[in-house]
């Protein structure tokens, strides 16, 4: 999204434009997303994502104390990927909150995962 010339840019700002659900995004993801906005964009896109929390466009769920067992028990699982902390907390939140769709452009590990609560995820855009 936050670069112009991707090849997967235009889907994913057309999944951002059009989307009616609400995205929850775990706190784990924040950090990594602003440094990759700050590093792509520069500070003007680091702020507008950090705004789209203040404007409620997006809202934040904290990774809890009892997440992280099923963090590191992913983290652990799947280390030949490496699946790293913070796709492992978007799938322990996932499955803590019974959410099913997810934005990722990151299939591969997505796609690999085996979810406790549904079959496979629902991968969006």
């Amino acid at each position: 999204m936050l670069h112009a010339n991707d090849r997967d840019h235009e889907r994913c700002r057309e999944f951002l434009e059009t989307t009616t659900e609400t995205l929850v995004v775990p706190s784990s993801v924040i950090v990594e997303v602003c440094q990759l906005a700050e590093r792509l964009g520069g500070p003007d896109h680091e702020v507008a994502f950090l705004r789209s929390f203040i404007a409620k466009e997006m809202i934040i769920e904290s990774v809890e104390v009892q997440d992280f067992e099923r963090i590191s028990e992913l983290i652990g699982q799947y280390a030949d990927f490496p699946l790293g902390m913070v796709d492992a907390s978007v799938i322990a939140l996932a499955e803590r909150l019974g959410v099913s769709d997810v934005a990722t452009l990151d299939h591969r590990h997505f796609s690999a995962v085996r979810p406790r609560h549904v079959e496979a995820f629902n991968l969006l855009p």
